[in-house]
C-alpha cells in the first residue's frame, strides 16, 4: 500500500496532461478538472486513514533506497494536508465553472491549475530538500502564470513582485541547502538529522538554519517579508486567489515546522524568542493592516498575513498542545478563510465590485449567501463553538503554560480585530443600505451558475462549523500528528529504515 504515496502526483499530473491535450476543448478540460480533484481528494483521504491505521509511510522511487534515492513519505500532518489539498481543489474547480472566463479557459487554465497541485502535494510528501526545491519551483512557476493570466495591468504587476519575492526566498533556500549538503554530504531530511545529531554543531549550522527560515518565512509571508502577499493576491481571479491563500503560504509554514522539528530542533530552541517576536508581529502587522482597508479581497489578503502569525506561534512555543493548535488552526483557517473569498467573490458579482462602499444590502436581498459568510467570519474572530476558537484556544492555553503572557494578550487583542474588520465587511456588504447611483438589485444570475457558486463556498462554510461542533476527534488527529513531529524517530525510521 506504501504506493499509494505516488497516487497524490499521479492525478493532477495526469489530469494535466489530459488537459493539455484537449486544448481547444473547453467543456472536456473543465469536465477533466472536477473528475481530477475529485479523485485527489478520495486519494488523500485513502492516505490519511492508512496512516492512521499503519503510522508513518515511505516509499523509495525504482526502489533505490534512502539516502540515495528518492523517497515519498506521509505521516498524520502531511496525509492531512494532502486531503485538504483535494478538497480545496474541488472546491476551486467547481467554483471556477462559473467564474473562470474563456479568455482565461483558453490560455491553460485548467491544467495550469493541476501543474499547481501537483507541485503543493510533492512539497507536502517529498523528504529530500533538493526535490522540496524542484516541487517549489513547479507550484511557483504555475501560480506565476495563473496571477498574470488575464494580462491586466494591475495583475501583471503583482505577479512581478510575486515573483520577485519568491525568486528571492529561493536563492536562500538553495543557498541554504548548499551548505547543508557541504557540512552533512546529504539532503535527505531524515539522514540530514541523523548527521547532524553526530556531528557538533559550529557556526555553520545556525546559519543555514537562518537562511532557510528566511526563504520560507518570504515563501509563508512571515513578519517583515509579508508585504509582497496584499500586493499581489489580490489582483487574481477570485478563485485562484482562494486557492493560494488556501495553500501556497501554508506550504511555507508546513515546511518550517517540518525541518524546525525534524532538523534545526536545537537551533529552533535557541531561536525561540525570534520567532514568537516574528509570530507576534505578523499577526498584528496584519489585522492592522486588513482593518484599513476597503476593498474585500485586499482585506481578506492582509488577513492571509495575520493568520500566518498564529500558525508561526505554535511551531515557536514548540508543546505537544502548541503544535497540535496549528495543525488544526491549519485546517480551520484553510477552510474558512477559503469560504470567505469564495463568498466576497459572488457579492462582487451581484453587485459590480469588490469595494465596499459600492455594496450593501445585500442581507435582505440574499440572506442564504450572507449566512454563508457569517459562519466562517465569526470562526475567523475565533467565536465558540465555531472551529476558529477552538484552534485558539490550544494556542492560548499553550502560550500562558509557557508564561508568554505578551504573546497571548497579542493573540487575544488580533482576535478582537479581526471581528471588527469581519464586521465591517458585514455592514458595508451585507447590512447597510445600497449607496446611491449604485443599480439597487443584485444582478441575475442562472440557476446552474448560483449552484456552482454557491455550493464550495456552502460546503467550506460546513467544514468550519463541523470542526468546531465535532471537535475532538479533529483535534485527537492534530495530536498525533504533533506527537509525530515532536518524536522524529518515527519519520527516521520509516525513511531510513533504521532507528536513530
Amino acid at each position: 500500500m506504501n504506493n499509494l504515496l505516488f497516487v497524490p502526483l499521479l492525478i493532477p499530473l495526469a489530469t494535466a496532461t489530459a488537459g493539455l491535450l484537449a486544448w481547444r476543448r473547453r467543456n472536456l478540460q473543465r469536465m477533466l478538472g472536477v473528475c481530477g480533484t475529485t479523485s485527489l481528494l478520495v486519494a488523500g483521504l485513502c492516505l490519511l486513514t492508512q496512516v492512521r491505521g499503519k503510522g508513518i509511510l515511505s516509499v523509495q522511487a525504482g526502489n533505490w533506497p534512502a539516502p540515495f534515492g528518492i523517497t515519498l513519505v506521509a505521516d498524520s500532518f502531511s496525509a492531512l494536508m494532502i486531503a485538504a489539498t483535494g478538497f480545496m481543489g474541488l472546491a476551486v474547480s467547481v467554483y471556477s465553472l462559473t467564474d473562470a472566463d474563456a479568455g482565461q479557459e483558453s490560455l491553460g487554465y485548467h491544467p495550469l491549475l493541476q501543474v499547481l497541485l501537483l507541485g503543493v502535494c510533492g512539497s507536502f510528501l517529498t523528504a529530500d530538500l533538493f526535490n522540496l526545491y524542484v516541487w517549489f519551483e513547479v507550484l511557483m512557476i504555475s501560480s506565476f502564470v495563473l496571477l498574470a493570466l488575464g494580462g491586466r495591468r494591475e495583475q501583471i504587476e503583482g505577479a512581478i513582485k510575486y515573483v520577485a519575492l519568491n525568486l528571492t526566498a529561493s536563492a536562500f533556500f538553495l543557498a541554504g541547502i548548499g551548505l547543508l549538503y557541504g557540512v552533512t554530504g546529504t539532503l535527505n531530511m531524515a539522514h540530514v538529522a541523523v548527521q547532524l545529531r553526530e556531528t557538533e554543531h559550529t557556526g555553520t549550522v545556525p546559519i543555514i538554519a537562518a537562511l532557510l527560515f528566511s526563504a520560507f518565512g518570504v515563501k509563508a509571508a512571515v513578519f517583515p517579508f509579508h508585504f509582497w502577499l496584499p500586493a499581489s493576491y489580490h489582483t487574481a481571479p477570485i478563485a485562484v486567489t482562494t486557492l493560494f491563500s488556501a495553500l501556497l503560504s501554508k506550504v511555507g509554514i508546513y515546511v518550517l515546522i517540518r525541518i524546525f522539528t525534524l532538523i534545526f530542533v536545537q537551533e529552533a530552541i535557541a531561536g525561540q524568542a525570534i520567532i514568537l517576536t516574528a509570530a507576534g508581529l505578523t499577526m498584528l502587522i496584519g489585522v492592522l493592516g486588513a482593518m484599513v482597508q476597503y476593498e474585500m479581497r485586499r482585506l481578506l489578503s492582509f488577513h492571509i498575513v495575520s493568520q500566518i502569525g498564529y500558525l508561526l506561534m505554535g511551531l515557536g512555543l514548540m508543546t505537544p498542545l502548541a503544535l497540535a493548535g496549528t495543525i488544526f488552526f491549519m485546517a480551520h483557517i484553510i477552510a474558512a478563510k477559503s469560504a470567505l473569498f469564495l463568498t466576497t467573490g459572488i457579492v462582487a458579482r451581484l453587485t459590480g465590485s469588490s469595494e465596499l462602499p459600492r455594496s450593501g444590502g445585500l442581507y435582505h436581498q440574499r440572506p442564504f449567501l450572507a449566512a454563508i459568510f457569517l459562519l466562517p467570519a465569526l470562526s475567523m474572530a475565533g467565536l465558540p463553538p465555531l472551529s476558529g476558537f477552538w484552534a485558539k484556544l490550544a494556542l492560548i492555553t499553550a502560550s500562558l503554560g509557557h508564561g508568554h503572557y505578551l504573546l497571548t494578550l497579542v493573540a487575544l487583542l488580533v482576535s478582537l480585530m479581526t471581528l471588527f474588520s469581519m464586521t465591517k465587511i458585514w455592514n458595508e456588504a451585507f447590512w447597510k443600505t445600497r449607496p446611491p447611483g449604485e443599480e439597487t438589485d443584485p444582478r441575475p444570475m442562472p440557476v446552474l451558475s448560483s449552484v456552482q457558486l454557491y455550493a464550495p463556498a456552502l460546503a467550506l462554510a460546513l467544514v468550519s462549523v463541523t470542526m468546531g461542533l465535532g471537535a475532538e476527534p479533529f483535534f485527537r488527529l492534530a495530536l498525533v500528528a504533533a506527537g509525530q513531529l515532536l518524536e522524529p524517530a518515527g519519520y527516521i525510521t520509516a525513511v531510513l529504515g533504521v532507528r536513530p
